[in-house]
């Protein structure tokens, strides 16, 4: 650290960050964690989103989980948009991971060439 404008500029990533792993009735992406997940290539895919999300500056939730049982099909990311069913991705890469936030969460478009799963609510 050279100067209190790079502290304020750290300062100022990190409560982005934080801002962004808050739920409060907002849509929430959660990206498989799990070794598979992490072999397959999930950190890239977190951290396009992430990239995504602070390029178009909307308010979403970003978490991660462990596995959840469909190794084969990894990266997986949910999606939850609040008050609609669960979907989840899989196969996902970087440019769909772009994609999913484009048109799944700015637009409320679903992707069902990615789609493997729906959980209703």
């Amino acid at each position: 650290m050279k100067s209190l404008k790079e502290l304020s500029e750290l300062k100022e990533k990190f409560e982005k960050d934080l801002r962004t792993r808050n739920t409060d009735n907002k849509p929430e992406m959660i990206i498989g964690m799990g070794t598979c997940g992490i072999a397959a290539g999930a950190r890239k895919i977190m951290s396009a989103i992430i990239e995504e999300i602070n390029e178009r500056d909307i308010e979403v939730s970003v978490s991660q989980t462990g596995c959840i049982g469909m190794c084969e099909k990894e990266p997986l990311v949910d999606v939850q948009m609040p008050g609609e069913d669960r979907i989840t991705y899989g196969g996902v890469s970087i440019e769909d991971a772009k994609r999913i936030v484009v048109e799944h969460l700015i637009n409320g478009r679903i992707i069902e060439d990615l789609v493997i799963a729906k959980l209703e609510k």
